[in-house]
């Protein structure tokens, strides 16, 4: 496959990625506008990344929990999440990324902040013993929703990963063999420079 056309398969599989993600996400939050892609090319040489926030990570790949046997009895989601799909074969596989690994930057206690204004902004209410709404503790109820999310973790939302994948399926079968193994050594290096 001679440069130029590289350039132009890996220009069309990136826009493609790029512009189905943000459609995944639904809206024009910090994530969707930090998503994008780069092709350079260096004396003949292909540089080609995609680019966002560190948390969109997370939210692809999903975030196994701490500690699932503290997640309360009454919680709707039952078991153990942080479930992501490897890029290439499509397979569902475990989470890299764990809860209280201290392997990124934020603490628990920052964490219960964002989730006591998230449950404020959406006006969420505790509910009494007839099913009626009560009168709410922001800070309680931020709590409770933190220590269930870091406890059980986040299934992934695949955000990224299915348009990479469908637009993957889509590239030239050439460079396909050729990118699949820079693809799998690409992410597991991008994993552990964010971890350190």
């Amino acid at each position: 496959m001679k440069l130029k056309e590289l350039k132009t398969a890996l220009n069309v599989f990136g826009k493609t990625v790029v512009v189905n993600s943000k459609k995944n996400l639904k809206g024009s939050s910090p994530l969707s506008k930090s998503l994008r892609y780069q092709l350079n090319e260096t004396y003949g040489i292909v540089d080609f990344r995609f680019y966002m926030e560190e948390y969109g990570l997370y939210y692809d790949e999903g975030v196994r929990g701490k500690d699932p046997s503290k997640v309360s009895p009454n919680a709707k989601i039952k078991g153990q999440q942080g479930v992501g799909r490897n890029k290439i074969t499509g397979q569902f596989q475990r989470s890299p990324y764990r809860f209280g690994s201290g392997t990124s930057k934020g603490t628990f206690k920052n964490f219960k902040e964002s989730m006591e204004k998230f449950a404020k902004r959406k006006n969420m209410r505790f509910r009494d013993a007839k099913g009626k709404f009560s009168k709410t503790n922001f800070k309680s109820l931020g709590y409770i929703i933190a220590s269930n999310i870091y406890n059980r973790g986040l299934r992934g939302s695949l955000f990224f990963t299915d348009p990479f994948m469908k637009a993957y399926k889509d590239l030239p079968k050439k460079m396909q063999s050729g990118m699949a193994k820079d693809i799998t050594n690409f992410f597991q290096i991008t994993t552990q420079n964010i971890e350190k």
